[in-house]
């Protein structure tokens, strides 16, 4: 017969190497942080197992659980006997390449698992994180998201999202401009994230609310920036929405319509360097300082803290010196 086991003494048995036959336990089991655990029995059971940081390489044999916390571990595969119902986390793990055919769970987290490049045939979830998957590329043939979560945020190469995508509450696409459109399936009850996608309009026969970085915007913010005015920024009276516009029509365009004050002015490597300074209500005055490159002579225009008064101080803190006066680049010498 199976030993159930509290949560707290399950711990101690397994850090001990007291466990030589699979065991059963109830509650949060809580390894993480173990470097010296590099093993773990087969046919372990029970509800939430946290094993984040240890010296684990590999997940153990016909593990099943409720929930598996497994961030940051150097394993490479996941086996095809594990059993997770509602929960899998694996975060951090920047060496994994193999999911199980089949994989069914709840909610599946694969943020920062930088090496995967493809997911599992027949995979079956209601929520999947996939952020920072730089190399993912392929998409299974056959799978299932039902009806819950999808984020993709920051995944470089991707170049679309899978056919069998029917239905969303929410997507997240934004940091991907590989991304230049949806299924043509895909419903979106919830809302759909776009900033930095490769989206140019929204999806069409259907109405979705758009955000950008979290920031809920309506159709001309996101798809048409350039009809955009400095005035109607400024009217804007929510903060977070009118920091998205200046970004959406571009710093430069915004300080030329709204005539921003210049508060220094003198010359680096590049030419004239104007600092400049916009009022903005209920929220700190825009700061910005305006450089070109001594190579191509293109004008740039970077955003840096309101309490910086000069030029020189703006370019020390954007090359990251605290003190301004340590800030001697050599092609200024």
């Amino acid at each position: 017969m199976l030993e159930v086991l509290p949560a707290q003494e399950a711990r101690t048995r397994l850090l001990a190497g007291r466990v030589t036959a699979p065991l059963s336990f109830r509650g949060k089991l809580d390894l993480s942080g173990e470097l010296g655990l590099t093993h773990l029995p087969a046919g372990l059971r029970g509800d939430t197992l946290d094993v984040s940081g240890t010296g684990l390489t590999t997940l153990p044999e016909n593990l099943q659980v409720s929930e598996l916390i497994a961030r940051n571990l150097p394993i490479t595969r996941v086996p095809g006997s594990l059993k997770v119902v509602f929960r899998l986390t694996l975060d951090g793990c920047t060496y994994l390449q193999v999911l199980p055919a089949g994989l069914a769970v709840g909610a599946l987290n694969l943020q920062d698992c930088l090496s995967l490049e493809r997911l599992p045939e027949g995979l079956d979830v209601c929520f999947l994180n996939l952020n920072r998957c730089d190399a993912l590329i392929h998409w299974p043939q056959q799978g299932q998201i039902r009806y819950g979560h999808l984020s993709v945020r920051d995944c470089l190469s991707l170049r679309g999202l899978p056919d069998w995508l029917a239905q969303v509450a929410q997507l997240d696409v934004s940091g991907c401009p590989g991304i230049t459109a949806l299924p043509p399936g895909l419903r979106i009850s919830g809302w759909l994230d776009v900033a930095g996608s490769g989206l140019s309009a929204p999806p069409a026969g259907q109405r979705v609310s758009l955000r950008w970085r979290g920031v809920r915007i309506d159709e001309r913010v996101a798809f048409e920036p350039g009809s955009l005015s400095g005035a109607e920024i400024l009217a804007q009276p929510n903060t977070e929405v009118r920091r998205v516009m200046m970004e959406r029509l571009g710093y430069e365009r915004f300080l030329k319509d709204v005539r921003a004050e210049v508060i220094d002015q003198d010359r680096d490597a590049g030419g004239d360097r104007r600092l400049l300074r916009v009022e903005l209500p209920e929220d700190e005055p825009f700061v910005a300082v305006q450089v070109a490159c001594p190579s191509t002579g293109r004008i740039y225009v970077l955003r840096v803290p309101p309490t910086i008064r000069t030029g020189q101080a703006a370019s020390a803190w954007l090359a990251g010196f605290d003190d301004p006066a340590r800030y001697q680049p050599a092609a200024e010498a």
